[in-house]
């Protein structure tokens, strides 16, 4: 059987910390902010964990 390859989107998006969690950055920061207040943009800057939930899809998503 063939090694699994992982997929290469979601290795360039996700980040796994020292503890084994999975970083990832907010939406909505790409276009379209003029309409969008100073607050939110600057809490869309900071980076965030994937919910407890989805963290088994994207581990398997980007194994190596």
């Amino acid at each position: 059987m063939p090694k699994m390859k992982s997929n290469r989107g979601a290795a360039k998006t996700f980040k796994v910390t020292g503890s084994g969690k999975i970083k990832r950055y907010k939406a909505f920061k790409a276009h379209i902010l003029t309409k969008k207040s100073t607050k939110t943009k600057r809490n869309l800057r900071t980076a965030t964990l994937v919910s407890k939930s989805d963290s088994r899809r994207v581990k398997i998503m980007i194994q190596k």
